[in-house]
């Protein structure tokens, strides 16, 4: 399957044109890139979907995205290439201005945190690399009943002692932590926060509901586990939670279908809505951000449709609400400067 063909698809009138954008959660793949899943999407391409897409996204933030690392040099280090390079990005869209302008203003890449307190000098180097540096990702997401594409490579490796010995490092740098986990692992998630109730957890996509493998058959079941385990993350009040990112955990990669066309944001907002409706009813909207997971998401949608799915899901809330779930909440998390 390949999405290329779908950026000829004539957008959608944007709806509520001028609501401010932050897109909390994108990734960004160069031409050198390679995945059986997803294409290259260059700093280009995004640029272009920020600043054409009819949506006044005002920033971005791009998380670890495992590219761009540095290709020599001590393997501890080499995730503060993707920083350097997003950086780059950065001053390269400041430099264009208008629509183009606020791309990478905040930056979350890797750090191994199983190097324990020497972690710490990674979180250092990414420092030095770029003022827009907030925080890591050291991805969790894991099941061994699953396609191995999630991200971690073996199961609880937040329950290592020497993984919370470089946990306890980002407090001490006063930095984020981005939460990739999986619907079964949402109990290692809570276990992190309410051991470092210091440091601020985002929730990488809406904790990744489940509806494959064991799942595919009980997804009503599984909707009300999810929904039980998202309730107690709800009670740490250093978790907030992205909205968005549930394609890839609903669709079985073995055996993926694809749709034949991209998605309607109608269609878009039915798929997401009862996820998001419960997520933001745990969470509010105090502790709740939209995001694209472009380009993850681009196989199945627009970057136009997919804002408009959000603001159809969103039509209920009032302004303040809204203002806060597409902006005011990712502008506090990553400390963007007020524009």
């Amino acid at each position: 399957m390949t999405s290329t063909h779908w950026k000829n698809v004539e957008a959608e009138a944007a709806l509520d044109p001028e609501l401010p954008i932050v897109d909390p959660h994108h990734h960004i793949w160069g031409k050198g890139w390679s995945h059986p899943l997803f294409e290259p999407y260059d700093a280009n391409e995004l640029i272009a979907d920020k600043a054409d897409s009819g949506h006044n996204v005002i920033a971005t933030v791009l998380v670890d995205s495992h590219a761009q690392h540095f290709s020599d040099g001590p393997e501890a280090m080499r995730p503060v290439g993707e920083t350097v390079y997003a950086e780059r990005v950065a001053k390269e869209s400041e430099q264009r201005g208008g629509m183009a302008a606020g791309a990478c203003a905040a930056i979350m890449p890797h750090a191994n945190l199983c190097l324990g307190t020497a972690v710490g000098e990674v979180l250092h180097a990414h420092a030095e690399a770029s003022p827009r540096f907030r925080g890591i990702r050291h991805m969790l997401a894991f099941d061994a009943e699953l396609p191995p594409i999630y991200g971690a490579s073996e199961a609880e490796i937040s329950r290592r002692p020497e993984f919370r010995e470089g946990f306890a490092e980002l407090a001490r740098q006063g930095l984020n932590f981005e939460a990739w986990a999986l619907q079964s692992q949402l109990g290692e998630v809570l276990d992190l926060a309410r051991a470092f109730p210091q440091t601020t957890i985002v929730l990488n996509h809406l904790g990744g509901p489940l509806g494959i493998g064991r799942f595919a058959a009980r997804r009503a079941e599984s909707f009300q586990v999810w929904r039980e385990s998202m309730a107690q993350l709800a009670t740490c009040s250093n978790i907030v939670v992205k909205l968005g990112g549930i394609y890839v955990t609903q669709t079985d990669p073995a055996n993926i279908q694809w749709p034949a066309r991209p998605l309607t944001s109608g269609e878009f907002a039915d798929l997401h809505r009862d996820y998001v409706l419960t997520a933001i009813d745990l969470f509010t909207p105090s502790r709740c951000m939209f995001e694209s997971n472009f380009p993850v998401d681009m196989l199945y949608t627009s970057y136009n449709a997919l804002w408009n799915g959000y603001k159809r899901i969103a039509s209920g809330f009032s302004p303040g609400e809204r203002a806060e779930m597409f902006a005011g909440v990712a502008t506090r998390v990553y400390k963007l400067q007020q524009k």
